[in-house]
């Protein structure tokens, strides 16, 4: 079972990433999932990503800059019971008490503060709030339709996606619900399918509810029930006509270069 690690900053969190996986390569035996969320600048962004940290079990690391979000970040963490760790303002305070100075406090000073950087956090605060189908109105406005059953990697691929700039919005399928209409609306080629196999979606399951202390024997793991759900959401794939991406075998980088390829977006690093 891996142990989930969430870098939250509001730069590019490159800091608290190197911290946390120095830390956890002590740990040869152990197996860590590191997700990172950057250019998180609003208290309803980091509200929205520490109750994933909580329903995750994840443990967080942190790089802020703003006095304030890490305060929030902090009070949340110890209501929730969440490991957090603050990698930057120990080190801040230092150098404020051998100086004498106070700290600038701005994010992002390492780097350009282009366009392209406000238009990441922008679509961050967007792959949030339309999350899991939230807010079905959303699935008009993005630049990028993600749909497919619980586990398919809906969210990080969103999350991964924003970081690039694109406004993401996922809907999960599930057999006996509604697919709202606003799915009808929305052009094709903006609208990805990601599969996978049933042994591969079985595996991720059961390690799932066994991270939750759950039976992993159940209707969510059986798989009879995956391949229907994987069988009902192939077919609603056809119906729209959308390209399908099998994850089975690929990372977020290589599900997120293919459909980046096919809106003939420009893959290359900033």
């Amino acid at each position: 079972m891996s142990t989930k690690i969430f870098v939250i900053s509001d730069s590019v969190g490159e800091t608290a990433e190197s911290v946390a996986k120095a830390a956890s390569a002590q740990f040869p035996s152990e197996d860590f999932e590191f997700d990172r969320y950057p250019f998180t600048q609003t208290e309803s962004l980091l509200d929205g990503i520490l109750k994933r940290a909580k329903h995750q079990g994840a443990i967080v690391f942190s790089t802020f800059v703003n006095p304030a979000l890490n305060q929030f970040a902090k009070s949340k963490c110890e209501q929730a019971k969440i490991y957090y760790y603050d990698v930057l303002t120990p080190a801040i305070s230092l150098f404020k008490q051998q100086t004498g100075v106070e700290a600038a406090n701005e994010p992002g000073t390492v780097h350009n503060l282009t366009e392209g950087y406000f238009d990441k956090i922008a679509a961050m605060e967007f792959a949030v709030t339309y999350d899991d189908g939230k807010d079905p109105t959303g699935f008009l406005k993005a630049d990028i339709v993600l749909l497919g059953v619980s586990r398919t990697s809906k969210t990080p691929l969103s999350l991964y996606l924003a970081n690039k700039g694109l406004k993401v919005a996922n809907l999960p399928l599930v057999p006996q619900a509604s697919i709202p209409d606003e799915i009808w609306k929305v052009d094709p080629k903006k609208v990805f399918g990601l599969t996978t196999t049933a042994d591969v979606l079985n595996d991720i399951r059961r390690q799932r509810m066994i991270s939750y202390g759950l039976n992993p024997e159940s209707s969510y793991s059986n798989t009879e029930g995956i391949k229907r759900e994987l069988g009902y959401a192939d077919d609603v794939f056809k119906k729209i006509g959308c390209l399908v991406i099998n994850t089975a075998n690929k990372s977020i980088e290589e599900t997120a270069t293919l459909i980046m390829e096919s809106l003939e977006v420009d893959v290359s690093d900033e």
